[in-house]
Protein backbone atom coordinates (compact mmCIF):
# COMPACT_ATOMS: atom_id res chain seq x y z
CA UNK A 1 0.00 0.00 0.00
CA UNK A 2 1.17 3.55 -1.18
CA UNK A 3 -0.37 6.62 0.50
CA UNK A 4 -0.97 9.74 -1.75
CA UNK A 5 -1.50 13.44 -0.84
CA UNK A 6 -4.68 14.18 0.40
CA UNK A 7 -8.01 15.01 -1.94
CA UNK A 8 -11.67 16.19 -0.90
CA UNK A 9 -14.34 13.12 -1.58
CA UNK A 10 -16.50 13.79 -4.36
CA UNK A 11 -20.04 11.97 -5.18
CA UNK A 12 -20.41 11.05 -8.85
CA UNK A 13 -21.78 8.49 -11.06
CA UNK A 14 -19.22 7.68 -14.24
CA UNK A 15 -19.37 4.49 -16.36
CA UNK A 16 -16.12 3.90 -18.66
CA UNK A 17 -16.80 1.63 -21.36
CA UNK A 18 -15.14 -1.73 -21.53
CA UNK A 19 -14.86 -2.39 -24.84
CA UNK A 20 -10.76 -2.68 -24.67
CA UNK A 21 -11.33 -4.18 -21.62
CA UNK A 22 -9.81 -7.99 -21.69
CA UNK A 23 -12.59 -10.19 -21.12
CA UNK A 24 -12.32 -13.28 -18.85
CA UNK A 25 -13.70 -16.67 -19.89
CA UNK A 26 -17.00 -17.22 -18.13
CA UNK A 27 -16.24 -14.59 -15.54
CA UNK A 28 -16.24 -11.00 -17.92
CA UNK A 29 -16.70 -8.02 -17.59
CA UNK A 30 -20.22 -7.62 -19.05
CA UNK A 31 -20.68 -4.15 -18.56
CA UNK A 32 -19.20 -0.92 -17.92
CA UNK A 33 -16.37 -0.14 -15.55
CA UNK A 34 -18.93 2.55 -13.54
CA UNK A 35 -16.75 4.63 -10.74
CA UNK A 36 -18.85 5.69 -7.99
CA UNK A 37 -17.26 8.21 -5.78
CA UNK A 38 -13.62 9.94 -6.01
CA UNK A 39 -11.70 12.53 -4.48
CA UNK A 40 -10.35 10.69 -1.85
CA UNK A 41 -6.32 10.04 -1.16
CA UNK A 42 -5.95 6.16 -0.88
CA UNK A 43 -9.14 4.39 -0.62
CA UNK A 44 -8.51 0.76 0.76
CA UNK A 45 -10.95 -2.13 2.59
CA UNK A 46 -13.98 -2.29 0.59
CA UNK A 47 -16.36 -4.46 2.74
CA UNK A 48 -20.52 -5.02 1.71
CA UNK A 49 -23.39 -5.98 2.87
CA UNK A 50 -26.61 -7.89 1.54
CA UNK A 51 -28.31 -4.67 0.60
CA UNK A 52 -26.05 -3.55 -1.80
CA UNK A 53 -24.33 -0.95 0.74
CA UNK A 54 -20.44 -0.81 1.96
CA UNK A 55 -17.81 0.58 3.56
CA UNK A 56 -14.47 1.41 2.56
CA UNK A 57 -11.45 3.22 4.17
CA UNK A 58 -9.72 6.54 3.03
CA UNK A 59 -6.34 5.64 5.22
CA UNK A 60 -4.22 9.03 5.22
CA UNK A 61 -7.91 11.40 5.78
CA UNK A 62 -7.89 9.08 8.61
CA UNK A 63 -11.96 7.45 7.88
CA UNK A 64 -14.37 4.97 7.25
CA UNK A 65 -16.94 5.91 4.66
CA UNK A 66 -20.52 3.90 4.07
CA UNK A 67 -22.00 3.84 0.81
CA UNK A 68 -26.03 3.11 1.85
CA UNK A 69 -27.89 0.70 -0.65
CA UNK A 70 -29.23 4.09 -2.68
CA UNK A 71 -25.46 4.76 -3.25
CA UNK A 72 -25.20 8.10 -0.66
CA UNK A 73 -21.74 8.14 0.96
CA UNK A 74 -21.11 9.37 4.13
CA UNK A 75 -18.41 9.33 6.71
CA UNK A 76 -18.83 6.59 9.22
CA UNK A 77 -16.06 6.66 11.30
CA UNK A 78 -13.13 9.15 12.11
CA UNK A 79 -10.79 9.16 12.87
CA UNK A 80 -10.40 5.55 12.63
CA UNK A 81 -6.78 4.81 13.07
CA UNK A 82 -5.75 4.79 9.63
CA UNK A 83 -7.76 1.41 9.03
CA UNK A 84 -6.85 -0.46 6.05
CA UNK A 85 -8.56 -3.87 5.06
CA UNK A 86 -12.34 -4.34 6.52
CA UNK A 87 -14.67 -7.61 6.93
CA UNK A 88 -18.07 -7.35 7.58
CA UNK A 89 -19.84 -9.65 10.09
CA UNK A 90 -23.08 -9.75 11.78
CA UNK A 91 -23.54 -6.17 13.54
CA UNK A 92 -19.98 -5.04 13.20
CA UNK A 93 -17.40 -4.36 11.13
CA UNK A 94 -13.63 -6.11 11.38
CA UNK A 95 -10.45 -3.84 11.08
CA UNK A 96 -7.04 -3.82 10.54
CA UNK A 97 -6.06 -0.43 11.94
CA UNK A 98 -2.57 0.75 10.46
CA UNK A 99 -2.20 2.45 14.16
CA UNK A 100 -1.47 -0.96 15.59
CA UNK A 101 -4.42 -3.40 16.26
CA UNK A 102 -7.35 -5.34 15.43
CA UNK A 103 -10.55 -4.10 16.02
CA UNK A 104 -14.00 -3.95 15.63
CA UNK A 105 -16.65 -0.99 14.90
CA UNK A 106 -20.70 -1.61 16.29
CA UNK A 107 -22.69 -0.38 12.65
CA UNK A 108 -25.27 1.21 14.81
CA UNK A 109 -23.05 4.05 16.21
CA UNK A 110 -19.25 2.94 15.18
CA UNK A 111 -18.20 2.14 19.03
CA UNK A 112 -14.93 0.60 18.70
CA UNK A 113 -13.71 -2.76 20.36
CA UNK A 114 -9.82 -3.47 20.52
CA UNK A 115 -9.35 -7.38 19.30
CA UNK A 116 -5.79 -7.06 19.41
CA UNK A 117 -3.33 -4.74 20.06
CA UNK A 118 0.06 -6.48 20.85
CA UNK A 119 2.10 -9.57 20.32
CA UNK A 120 4.32 -10.95 23.25
CA UNK A 121 4.17 -7.75 24.92
CA UNK A 122 5.41 -5.29 21.77
CA UNK A 123 2.64 -3.63 19.52
CA UNK A 124 1.98 -4.50 16.13
CA UNK A 125 4.04 -2.94 13.13
CA UNK A 126 0.41 -1.97 10.95
CA UNK A 127 -2.41 -4.55 10.26
CA UNK A 128 -3.18 -4.33 6.88
CA UNK A 129 -5.86 -7.15 6.16
CA UNK A 130 -8.02 -9.84 7.81
CA UNK A 131 -10.59 -12.89 7.04
CA UNK A 132 -12.29 -14.77 9.61
CA UNK A 133 -13.49 -18.10 9.71
CA UNK A 134 -16.91 -20.16 10.36
CA UNK A 135 -15.28 -20.45 14.14
CA UNK A 136 -14.87 -16.66 14.82
CA UNK A 137 -11.27 -16.75 14.35
CA UNK A 138 -9.36 -13.91 12.16
CA UNK A 139 -6.52 -13.95 10.19
CA UNK A 140 -4.42 -11.17 9.59
CA UNK A 141 -1.55 -9.75 8.16
CA UNK A 142 0.87 -7.43 9.38
CA UNK A 143 3.35 -5.62 7.19
CA UNK A 144 5.77 -2.90 7.34
CA UNK A 145 3.62 0.00 5.57
CA UNK A 146 2.61 2.65 7.90
CA UNK A 147 4.63 1.26 10.88
CA UNK A 148 7.05 3.10 12.67
CA UNK A 149 10.59 2.56 12.82
CA UNK A 150 12.48 0.22 13.38
CA UNK A 151 9.15 -2.27 13.44
CA UNK A 152 7.64 -2.94 16.33
CA UNK A 153 7.25 -6.52 16.05
CA UNK A 154 10.93 -6.49 14.15
CA UNK A 155 9.68 -8.80 11.56
CA UNK A 156 6.07 -8.69 9.08
CA UNK A 157 4.29 -11.71 9.33
CA UNK A 158 0.21 -13.31 9.19
CA UNK A 159 -1.29 -13.66 12.54
CA UNK A 160 -4.36 -15.62 13.94
CA UNK A 161 -6.68 -14.67 16.23
CA UNK A 162 -8.62 -17.31 18.15
CA UNK A 163 -11.99 -16.85 18.93
CA UNK A 164 -10.47 -17.30 22.48
CA UNK A 165 -8.95 -14.24 22.46
CA UNK A 166 -5.57 -15.78 21.76
CA UNK A 167 -3.33 -14.40 19.36
CA UNK A 168 -0.65 -16.43 17.34
CA UNK A 169 1.66 -16.02 15.14
CA UNK A 170 1.65 -18.03 11.89
CA UNK A 171 3.75 -16.81 9.33
CA UNK A 172 7.18 -14.97 9.31
CA UNK A 173 8.78 -15.46 6.38
CA UNK A 174 7.09 -13.61 3.69
CA UNK A 175 8.06 -10.19 2.68
CA UNK A 176 5.66 -7.45 2.87
CA UNK A 177 2.26 -10.00 3.56
CA UNK A 178 -0.56 -7.98 2.07
CA UNK A 179 -3.71 -9.53 1.30
CA UNK A 180 -5.34 -12.61 2.82
CA UNK A 181 -8.53 -14.79 2.50
CA UNK A 182 -9.71 -18.33 2.94
CA UNK A 183 -11.05 -20.82 0.11
CA UNK A 184 -14.52 -21.38 0.38
CA UNK A 185 -14.27 -24.54 2.05
CA UNK A 186 -12.09 -23.07 4.34
CA UNK A 187 -9.10 -25.70 3.74
CA UNK A 188 -6.52 -23.16 2.58
CA UNK A 189 -5.14 -19.63 3.35
CA UNK A 190 -4.22 -17.64 0.50
CA UNK A 191 -1.64 -14.82 1.20
CA UNK A 192 -0.28 -12.49 -1.34
CA UNK A 193 2.59 -10.37 -0.73
CA UNK A 194 3.14 -6.99 -2.01
CA UNK A 195 6.97 -7.22 -2.27
CA UNK A 196 7.32 -10.90 -3.70
CA UNK A 197 5.82 -11.93 -7.59
CA UNK A 198 4.73 -15.41 -6.07
CA UNK A 199 1.32 -15.82 -4.24
CA UNK A 200 1.50 -18.17 -1.39
CA UNK A 201 -1.13 -21.47 -0.56
CA UNK A 202 -1.28 -22.72 2.80
CA UNK A 203 -3.17 -25.89 3.81
CA UNK A 204 -5.38 -25.27 7.02
CA UNK A 205 -4.76 -28.09 9.59
CA UNK A 206 -7.15 -26.75 12.31
CA UNK A 207 -8.77 -23.30 12.80
CA UNK A 208 -5.33 -21.10 13.64
CA UNK A 209 -2.82 -24.04 12.31
CA UNK A 210 -1.42 -23.80 9.00
CA UNK A 211 0.55 -26.67 7.11
CA UNK A 212 3.46 -26.13 5.15
CA UNK A 213 2.85 -23.30 2.06
CA UNK A 214 3.36 -23.57 -1.18
CA UNK A 215 3.09 -20.74 -4.15
CA UNK A 216 0.09 -21.15 -6.13
CA UNK A 217 1.47 -18.81 -8.77
CA UNK A 218 3.20 -16.06 -9.96
CA UNK A 219 1.53 -12.28 -10.83
CA UNK A 220 1.80 -10.98 -14.27
CA UNK A 221 4.63 -8.48 -14.08
CA UNK A 222 4.49 -4.59 -15.78
CA UNK A 223 7.12 -3.72 -18.33
CA UNK A 224 10.49 -3.58 -15.83
CA UNK A 225 9.42 -5.04 -12.90
CA UNK A 226 10.38 -8.21 -11.71
CA UNK A 227 9.26 -8.40 -8.25
CA UNK A 228 5.67 -6.70 -8.54
CA UNK A 229 3.15 -8.39 -6.04
CA UNK A 230 -0.06 -7.70 -4.64
CA UNK A 231 -2.58 -6.05 -2.16
CA UNK A 232 -6.17 -6.99 -1.80
CA UNK A 233 -7.63 -9.72 -2.99
CA UNK A 234 -11.48 -11.39 -3.04
CA UNK A 235 -12.51 -14.48 -3.86
CA UNK A 236 -15.84 -15.95 -5.82
CA UNK A 237 -17.84 -19.01 -5.31
CA UNK A 238 -16.39 -21.22 -7.54
CA UNK A 239 -12.76 -20.54 -5.33
CA UNK A 240 -11.28 -18.05 -8.33
CA UNK A 241 -9.37 -15.48 -7.11
CA UNK A 242 -9.42 -11.56 -7.34
CA UNK A 243 -5.81 -10.30 -6.94
CA UNK A 244 -5.46 -6.47 -7.22
CA UNK A 245 -1.95 -5.97 -8.81
CA UNK A 246 -0.08 -3.13 -10.87
CA UNK A 247 -1.50 -4.24 -14.10
CA UNK A 248 -5.59 -4.16 -12.65
CA UNK A 249 -7.50 -7.63 -11.17
CA UNK A 250 -5.40 -9.97 -11.90
CA UNK A 251 -7.97 -13.26 -11.81
CA UNK A 252 -6.37 -17.13 -10.88
CA UNK A 253 -8.44 -20.40 -10.96
CA UNK A 254 -7.78 -22.13 -7.43
CA UNK A 255 -5.02 -24.41 -9.67
CA UNK A 256 -3.01 -21.15 -9.95
CA UNK A 257 -4.05 -20.67 -13.07
CA UNK A 258 -3.98 -16.82 -14.63
CA UNK A 259 -7.09 -16.51 -16.35
CA UNK A 260 -7.17 -12.80 -17.29
CA UNK A 261 -6.63 -9.41 -16.25
CA UNK A 262 -9.54 -6.84 -15.38
CA UNK A 263 -7.78 -3.32 -16.22
CA UNK A 264 -9.30 -0.07 -14.10
CA UNK A 265 -8.76 3.28 -14.55
CA UNK A 266 -6.77 3.50 -11.86
CA UNK A 267 -4.13 0.96 -9.84
CA UNK A 268 -6.45 -1.05 -7.59
CA UNK A 269 -5.25 -1.36 -3.77
CA UNK A 270 -8.38 -3.82 -2.70
CA UNK A 271 -11.44 -5.15 -4.17
CA UNK A 272 -14.30 -7.68 -2.84
CA UNK A 273 -17.77 -8.52 -4.35
CA UNK A 274 -21.06 -6.50 -4.04
CA UNK A 275 -24.46 -5.44 -4.97
CA UNK A 276 -27.77 -7.81 -4.02
CA UNK A 277 -26.92 -10.47 -6.53
CA UNK A 278 -23.15 -10.16 -5.07
CA UNK A 279 -21.99 -10.24 -9.11
CA UNK A 280 -20.24 -7.11 -8.70
CA UNK A 281 -16.41 -6.33 -8.06
CA UNK A 282 -16.33 -3.13 -5.51
CA UNK A 283 -13.10 -1.88 -6.07
CA UNK A 284 -10.96 0.90 -4.08
CA UNK A 285 -8.20 2.10 -6.28
CA UNK A 286 -6.32 5.17 -5.43
CA UNK A 287 -8.09 8.50 -5.38
CA UNK A 288 -11.73 6.91 -6.28
CA UNK A 289 -13.93 3.41 -6.02
CA UNK A 290 -15.52 1.55 -8.46
CA UNK A 291 -18.18 -0.65 -9.78
CA UNK A 292 -17.53 -3.84 -12.22
CA UNK A 293 -20.38 -6.35 -13.27
CA UNK A 294 -19.27 -9.46 -13.52
CA UNK A 295 -21.08 -13.32 -14.79
CA UNK A 296 -19.42 -14.95 -11.14
CA UNK A 297 -20.71 -14.51 -7.83
CA UNK A 298 -19.02 -13.72 -4.83
CA UNK A 299 -18.58 -16.39 -1.90
CA UNK A 300 -19.96 -15.27 1.34
CA UNK A 301 -18.06 -16.57 4.55
CA UNK A 302 -20.25 -17.44 7.17
CA UNK A 303 -17.80 -16.58 9.74
CA UNK A 304 -19.15 -16.41 13.68
CA UNK A 305 -19.67 -13.88 16.38
CA UNK A 306 -16.29 -12.38 17.59
CA UNK A 307 -16.00 -13.07 21.39
CA UNK A 308 -14.40 -10.16 22.88
CA UNK A 309 -12.81 -10.26 26.43
CA UNK A 310 -13.88 -7.79 29.01
CA UNK A 311 -10.73 -6.64 29.64
CA UNK A 312 -10.71 -5.43 25.93
CA UNK A 313 -14.00 -3.67 25.62
CA UNK A 314 -14.53 -0.89 24.65
CA UNK A 315 -11.46 0.99 22.81
CA UNK A 316 -10.93 4.43 23.24
CA UNK A 317 -10.73 5.95 20.12
CA UNK A 318 -7.42 6.24 19.06
CA UNK A 319 -5.80 10.07 18.92
CA UNK A 320 -6.03 11.71 15.60
CA UNK A 321 -2.47 12.03 13.69
CA UNK A 322 -1.37 15.08 11.71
Amino acid sequence: MRILACCCAVALCVSTPCSAQEQVPGIGPIGAVQKLHSGFAFTEGPATAADGSFWFTDIPNNRIHKVDAEGKLTVFAEPAGHCNGLMLIDKYLLACEMDGRLKMFRLEDAQQTVLAAEYEGKRFNAPNDLVIDQTGGIYFTDPRYRAPEPWPQGTEAVYYRAADGKVTRLISDRKAPNGVILSPDEKTLYVIPSMEKQMWAYPVEAPGKLGAGRVLVELRQRPGETAGGGDGLTIDEAGNLYITSGLGIQVVSPAGEILGVITVPEQPANVTFGGVDRRSLIVTARTSVYQIPLKTKGHVFPGAPVAVPQSQSPAAEPEKKQ
